[in-house]
């Protein structure tokens, strides 16, 4: 089993409910185990900002499954939850990514790894560090010492999730 990361967002559609019923499904999925889960965060939209607050969170996984079958049910949930890809960065009812897949470092037409910019995001870092500050995100460094250098306005740790 190999042990990875999930980013979960989801800015429509009643947001909290999205990413908890996407953890469940993750959860469940063959091949894939949750082993924790952070608080929900509400944060302030990057890039495209003329649209709902997001919910955030991140999940530290194990599976079975390969980096481009681990993408491939992420896509197939985020499509049952009616996913519609327009605006770039834009709203959203779901948005899964695979933020790391244990130290693997790797690039190709579909997949990015460790993603791309996560590690100049509060709304990633943050609940990412709930789960483990002292990870390593290759090239870039600690998540808890990357959190402690970026710009965490707009990110809200919703207390009791």
């Amino acid at each position: 089993m190999t042990k990875a990361y999930i980013a979960l967002g989801s800015n429509l559609d009643d947001p909290v409910n999205q990413v908890r019923i996407a953890l469940e499904q993750i959860d469940k999925w063959p091949g894939i185990r949750i082993e924790a889960n952070s608080p929900l965060y509400k944060t302030s939209p990057v890039g495209y900002d003329r649209q709902p607050d997001f919910i955030n969170a991140c999940a530290r996984i194990e599976t079975g499954l390969f980096p481009h079958a681990l993408l491939d049910v992420l896509l197939e949930i985020e499509r049952l939850h009616g996913r519609q890809r327009g605006i770039i960065n834009g709203p959203r009812t779901l948005d899964l990514d695979i933020l790391l897949y244990e130290d693997l470092v790797f690039s190709d037409d579909r997949l990015i790894l460790p993603h791309p910019r996560m590690h100049e995001r509060a709304f990633v870092l943050a609940p990412l560090s709930d789960l483990d500050a002292a990870l390593l995100i290759p090239g870039f460094g600690e998540v808890g010492h990357l959190l402690s250098i970026s710009d965490r306005s707009g990110v809200k740790r919703i207390e009791g999730t």
